[in-house]
């Protein structure tokens, strides 16, 4: 039985806010719950003070259906959220996107892409470890690109996962996914369209498949990415492109 001290603390808590319990309780869910996303997608609870926000996609990028236990993956529904928040946050001043990642699912990937090429804040991408199939645009949607010296990406035509009714809509189905991603490719980075398809339909240099790996300073020499770096080289030229873009905005950078 509670004695009258505690029963004059109930009291007096009531008194001043009697959901005062339910919302730390849910303050604290809610903590521990963004804790948790932030500690699964590889981003730090806060901002760093330079005011750039780090955005990891490692491993398999994961699409509409659900991977299987055991693999390691992004899911987009994770990222497109991290990217819309980076776009209206005004305390985030540009976004690093890091990159190890051996590709996955193609709508996915594109969406992703197309959210970055689209942001007014600056972006920079850094491919550390791979940067297979899909993770070619995503490396390339960022306002400058660096790759490290042994890092490696692959090109290659999409493939297809499960059946696939062989009947001329199925072929031209492909054929419309691939010009997709070969027009962003294209479109964001400084290499040709003839090159590109010359890499991605290379057939002696992968085995039981087309398609060519572009290691470090190779995917710079294509045009594929701009330049050959690793973090301290990433952040330096965020940090660049951030300083351009408040000095072009007459000394403020609005979301």
């Amino acid at each position: 039985m509670p004695n009258d001290s505690q029963a004059g603390k109930k009291t007096k808590n009531s008194e001043i806010n009697p959901d005062e319990g339910l919302e730390q309780n849910e303050e604290q869910f809610l903590s521990e719950s963004d804790a948790e996303a932030n500690k699964q997608f590889g981003t730090p609870n806060k901002l760093y003070e330079s005011g750039i926000l780090p955005i990891t996609i490692i491993g398999e990028i994961e699409g509409h259906i659900e991977l299987g236990a055991g693999r390691k993956a992004t899911k987009y529904e994770h990222i497109i959220p991290l990217i819309l928040e980076a776009e209206q946050n005004p305390e985030v001043k540009g976004v690093l996107l890091i990159l190890n990642t051996m590709g996955g699912d193609v709508e996915a990937g594109l969406a992703i892409s197309e959210l970055v090429a689209g942001m007014r804040k600056p972006t920079v991408s850094l491919v550390l470890g791979g940067g297979h199939s899909i993770g070619v645009p995503l490396a390339v949607s960022t306002d400058y690109s660096f790759i490290a010296p042994t890092a490696t990406m692959t090109i290659h035509p999409i493939r297809m996962n499960g059946l696939v009714i062989g009947v001329a809509q199925s072929f031209e189905y492909f054929k419309r996914m691939q010009d997709r991603i070969v027009d962003f490719v294209v479109s964001h980075s400084s290499i040709s369209e003839s090159y590109f398809m010359h890499y991605m339909l290379n057939a002696e240099e992968l085995v039981n498949d087309v398609g060519s790996i572009l290691i470090g300073k190779k995917a710079v020499e294509v045009g594929l990415i701009d330049s050959i770096g690793s973090i301290s080289s990433a952040l330096e030229k965020l940090k660049f492109l951030i300083d351009k873009s408040y000095q072009n905005s007459g000394g403020s950078i609005e979301a």
